[in-house]
């Protein structure tokens, strides 16, 4: 069984990784600790295992090396981060096959909300627009140990969008983000927090 948290606060990443790091421990001393966190940060950078230095390009934020894959990305105010901790292992799902299903996740969370969103071959995430003008809503990034998955997806609902401008976001360059708010759909974060737990593909 899954069990659903959220933060109301702020959680600094350091805690965040550190909780993550012991869920994860949880689950594999075969503890029913599968989990789903839905949090924001202050504003930050994290570096994924693909992040460059050349991609950080103002380090007005304090940045943060991260075990998930990609690259650089923003986190902050606005933001929700999806975090979850679910063994793929025991339910037959092969880390291609869990990234997938996170990005059709976020979609249909977000046409819950009014928003179609795609996926764009070639790119993790999750993208809105028009084909040649496409923007990332959505980003994802994950780690996976002995078959549970930690980390997870980030979208951005009302964000102050400059703050991308410090790195090259997720590697992309001839492409922008853009959230929720600037899409036209002023929908609340508590409002994105219903349709991602109705639209959440692993419910036991």
């Amino acid at each position: 069984m899954i069990t659903w948290r959220t933060s109301k606060i702020p959680v600094a990443y350091p805690e965040a990784e550190k909780a993550m790091e012991e869920q994860v421990s949880a689950i594999l001393a075969g503890q029913p600790a599968e989990g789903i966190w839905l949090l924001e940060h202050p504003n930050l950078y994290t570096a994924g295992t693909s992040a460059i230095p050349e991609e950080l390009l103002d380090s007005r934020y304090p940045v943060f090396p991260s075990g998930r894959g990609g690259h650089y990305t923003w986190h902050g105010p606005g933001q929700r981060v999806v975090y979850v901790m679910l063994d793929i292992r025991s339910r037959g799902i092969s880390i291609h096959e869990f990234v997938h299903g996170l990005e059709g996740w976020g979609i249909a969370a977000l046409a819950e909300l009014g928003l179609p969103a795609f996926r764009r071959e070639g790119h993790i995430g999750i993208w809105v627009g028009t084909p040649g003008q496409e923007e990332k809503i959505g980003a994802i990034g994950v780690r996976v140990r002995r078959g549970i998955t930690f980390h997870g997806m980030a979208i951005n609902v009302a964000p102050d969008l400059a703050s991308f401008s410090g790195i090259i976001p997720c590697g992309i360059k001839d492409r922008g983000v853009t959230s929720l708010a600037a899409c036209g759909i002023p929908d609340s974060m508590a409002n994105l927090d219903t349709a991602l737990r109705q639209t959440c593909p692993w419910q036991d």
